[in-house]
C-alpha cells in the first residue's frame, strides 16, 4: 500500500505532509493534460495513415485495375510487416526511452505513406504497404506500455479510452479530408485524387515525430514539469497498485509460457477483427447502399465514428468508476455483433445501414481500449513490454486477415454480406472468451 491511501482524511494527510486525494487528483491531471493528448495527436495520424488505403480505394482500384481481392490483400499486408517487427521494436522502446523512439516511428511512416504516391503494380502496392507495417509497428503497443509509465492499473480504462478516441476522431476528421483531397485534387499537377491524399496525409506524421522529440519525456523521473512532491506520489501509487507476482523479473520465455498472454491474444484477435473489417471497409459499405461522390461518402462514414467517440469514452469512464472488466467488454462486443448483423442485412438501405453501422463502430471500438486493461493488470516493466507487444502482434494478425477475408468473399459472391456476418461471429467469440476469463484478472 502507498504511503498515503493509509490516510482517510485530506486535513490529516496535510498535516503529516503526505498527499491528500485532492492533490491526487490534481496530479494526474496535470500528466493527463500534458501526454494524454499530444499521443491521442499522434495516434490520429497513425491510424489515418493505416487505413486511408480504404478511402483510396474509391478511385485507385480502378486507376490501377485492382480487383477486390488485391486490395483486401494490400490492406492486410500492412500487419504481416507489423507483426514481425512489434516485439523488437517494443523491446527497444524501453531500452532507449519512449521520446527518441516514439519519434523515429512516426518519421519513418510518414515517409513510407508519402511513397505510395508512386504506386502502379499490385507487387508495389504490397511491398509498401508492408513497409509501412515495419515502420509503425511499435506505436501503438508502445504507447500503452508508456501509460503504464504513469497511471496505476485502476487508471488506465479510461486514459485508455481517450487514447483511443483518436481512432474514431481519425474518421470523423480524416474520412471528410481523404474524400475532399480525392475530389478538389484529382487530375492536379498530373497526379489523381488519391495520390495526392497519400501525398498531403503524409506530412502531418513527419512534423509531428520532430515535435515528439521536442515535447514528450521518457518517464516520471525525466519530468522537469512535475515537482519532486508529484513524482514522489506517482512513483508510490503506481507501485502500490502492483500484484505481488510483480515484485519478481519475468524473463521472455516466462511470457511466451504464460498461458493468460495466449487467452489475451485470442481476446484481442477477435475483437481487432471487427475493428478493421469496419475501418477499412467503411468507405465501401456507405457507397454500396447507394451514396456517390467522395466527399459524401466521407460525411456519412464520420457519423458511425461520433456515436463510437461518445460510447466508447463513456464505457471506459464506468468501467474504471465500478472496476469492473468483463461485462464492459462483452456487452459492447454483442452490441457490436448485432451492428453489423442488421447492417449486413439492409445494405440497401443507407439510413438503416448507417444507424447499425453506427451501433457496430460503438461495439467494436469500445472494446479496444478496455481491452488492455486486462493484460497490463498482470504485466509491468520489461515484461509489460514484451507481453503487451506479443499480444498486440497476434491480435493484429486479424488485421491482414479480416481485409483480405472481406475482399476475397466480396469477389466470390459480389456482395459484403458474408463477411459481415464472419465479423458479427468473431465479436461474439471474443465475447465468449472474456466471459470465461477468471473474474481475479478482469476486476482489477
Amino acid at each position: 500500500m502507498s504511503s498515503y491511501q493509509a490516510v482517510s482524511s485530506q486535513p490529516i494527510a496535510a498535516a503529516v505532509g503526505q498527499p491528500g486525494a485532492a492533490e491526487v487528483e490534481r496530479t494526474y491531471k496535470k500528466v493527463f493534460w500534458r501526454i494524454v493528448p499530444f499521443l491521442m495527436l499522434c495516434y490520429v495520424v497513425a491510424y489515418l495513415d493505416r487505413v486511408n488505403v480504404g478511402f483510396a480505394k474509391l478511385q485507385m482500384s480502378q486507376d490501377l485495375a485492382f480487383s477486390e481481392t488485391v486490395f483486401g490483400l494490400g490492406a492486410g499486408v500492412f500487419f504481416i510487416g507489423y507483426f514481425l517487427f512489434e516485439l523488437p521494436s517494443n523491446i527497444l522502446m524501453h531500452k532507449l526511452g519512449a521520446r527518441i523512439w516514439i519519434a523515429r516511428i512516426m518519421i519513418t511512416w510518414g515517409v513510407m505513406s508519402a511513397l505510395f504516391v508512386f504506386v502502379k503494380t499490385p507487387m508495389q502496392f504490397y511491398i509498401l504497404r508492408f513497409l509501412l507495417g515495419l515502420a509503425e509497428a511499435g506505436f501503438y503497443p508502445g504507447v500503452i506500455l508508456y501509460l503504464t509509465y504513469w497511471f496505476p492499473s485502476h487508471r488506465r480504462a479510461k486514459i485508455i479510452a481517450v487514447f483511443m478516441s483518436a481512432i474514431p476522431v481519425s474518421g470523423i476528421f480524416g474520412n471528410p479530408l481523404s474524400g475532399w483531397i480525392m475530389q478538389a485534387f484529382h487530375n492536379s499537377s498530373g497526379l489523381e485524387g488519391w495520390q495526392w491524399m497519400f501525398l498531403i496525409e503524409a506530412i502531418p506524421a513527419v512534423a509531428i515525430g520532430i515535435a515528439t522529440i521536442l515535447y514528450l519525456d521518457n518517464g516520471i523521473a525525466s519530468a522537469k514539469w512535475l515537482s519532486e512532491r508529484e513524482k514522489r506520489l506517482l512513483n508510490d501509487e503506481i507501485a502500490a497498485a502492483q500484484p505481488k507476482e510483480k515484485a519478481n523479473a519475468h524473463s521472455l520465455r516466462s511470457v511466451f509460457r504464460d498461458p493468460r498472454t495466449w487467452w489475451m491474444s485470442l481476446i484481442y484477435f477477435a475483437f481487432v477483427t471487427g475493428q478493421y473489417g469496419l475501418t477499412f471497409w467503411m468507405p465501401t459499405l456507405v457507397k454500396s447502399t447507394g451514396v456517390s461522390g467522395a466527399f459524401n461518402i466521407g460525411l456519412l462514414s464520420a457519423i458511425p465514428f461520433l456515436c463510437a467517440i461518445v460510447v466508447m469514452n463513456l464505457m471506459g469512464h464506468s468501467a474504471d468508476k465500478r472496476r469492473e472488466r468483463r461485462w464492459h467488454l462483452i456487452v459492447p462486443a454483442l452490441f457490436g455483433a448485432v451492428g453489423f448483423t442488421v447492417a449486413a442485412s439492409f445494405a440497401s438501405n443507407t439510413v438503416v445501414s448507417i444507424a447499425f453501422l453506427s451501433l457496430a463502430a460503438a461495439g467494436v471500438l469500445t472494446c479496444a481500449p478496455l481491452f488492455w486493461s486486462l493484460p497490463t493488470a498482470f504485466m509491468s516493466g520489461a515484461t509489460a513490454a514484451a507481453g503487451i507487444a506479443i499480444i498486440n502482434s497476434i491480435g493484429n494478425l486479424a488485421g491482414f486477415a479480416s481485409p483480405y477475408m472481406i475482399g476475397y468473399l466480396k469477389d466470390l459472391t459480389h456482395s459484403t454480406q458474408t463477411g459481415m456476418y464472419v465479423l458479427a461471429g468473431m465479436l461474439v467469440i471474443g465475447a465468449i472468451a472474456t466471459w470465461l476469463t477468471p473474474a481475479k484478472l478482469v476486476n482489477r
